[in-house]
């Protein structure tokens, strides 16, 4: 009764930056769940690597490019995927950018609104199309990608625009639900702790950062990208059929101090 209600075949998932880190992760667990994944990224080069990944691993996945910040072009690859599968069934709006390191005063409007059109309005992009279709079939689960960032201000590093656009994330996640639950579409997000990826260890003295985070997360360890993988396979699924607008925090007791 229970582990079946894990069991995605049949239906169709979209994960957004889904060519490595978190977003790979994401990927293979759907597919390992059944589901036909769509890697959507707007570096082929990475999303190709992250379909070839999945082959070693026995799963095929399809490849579209799509930049998520271009709002006329996420809704034509969201009908292209609705015409080509018949409707989508899951999104995983997984790609963001993660900067930080500047302290507000010093913010260039071209830094506030690279973080905020990436993470929030690529977000917005992508549920609207998406979501769109799911509501016109009565259907769907959308997990997005917040972080604890949402909730906590990050030390020592300044990141107010970072944080900002997580925080949104999550509001809007609660917005959605409300608006799309009677329409049988479920709007979830995961809150992440330091996840070590490529895109974390690409920061700024991040070594150094390092023994910050560690030292303010009780479990004295950054996260796993399976560890947040498994959170959204739960948020997609039936297991979790009656959470919506819930944000989910995996953060390792980071902010229970």
């Amino acid at each position: 009764m229970y582990l079946e209600k894990y069991d995605l075949s049949g239906r169709v998932a979209v994960v957004t930056g889904g060519g490595r880190g978190i977003g790979l992760a994401c990927t293979q667990a759907l597919a390992e769940a059944g589901a036909s994944v769509v890697i959507a990224d707007v570096d082929a080069g990475v999303a190709n690597a992250g379909q070839a990944a999945l082959a070693e691993a026995g799963h095929e996945a399809t490849v579209v490019a799509m930049d998520v910040t271009q709002s006329d072009q996420v809704a034509a690859v969201a009908d292209q995927l609705a015409d080509q599968f018949g409707g989508v069934d899951i999104l995983v709006n997984n790609a963001g950018i993660a900067r930080s390191g500047v302290g507000a005063e010093e913010v260039t409007d071209e830094l506030w609104r690279n973080v905020i059109d990436v993470n929030l309005n690529g977000v917005f992009w992508c549920c609207r199309a998406f979501g769109g279709n799911m509501v016109q079939r009565g259907r769907g689960a959308i997990v997005n990608l917040g972080s604890m960032s949402g909730y906590i201000v990050n030390r020592p590093q300044e990141q107010s625009y970072y944080n900002a656009s997580k925080a949104a994330v999550h509001h809007l996640t609660r917005s959605l639900a409300a608006e799309w639950a009677e329409s049988g579409v479920r709007v979830n997000a995961v809150a992440p702790t330091y996840i070590d990826t490529p895109l974390l260890k690409s920061l700024e003295n991040g070594e150094v950062l390092k023994q910050d985070w560690l030292r303010d997360t009780p479990m004295r360890r950054l996260g796993q990208p399976d560890e947040i993988a498994s959170v959204v396979l739960f948020l997609a699924s039936d297991a979790a059929s009656l959470m919506t607008g819930s944000i989910v925090l995996a953060d390792g007791g980071f902010t229970c101090w």
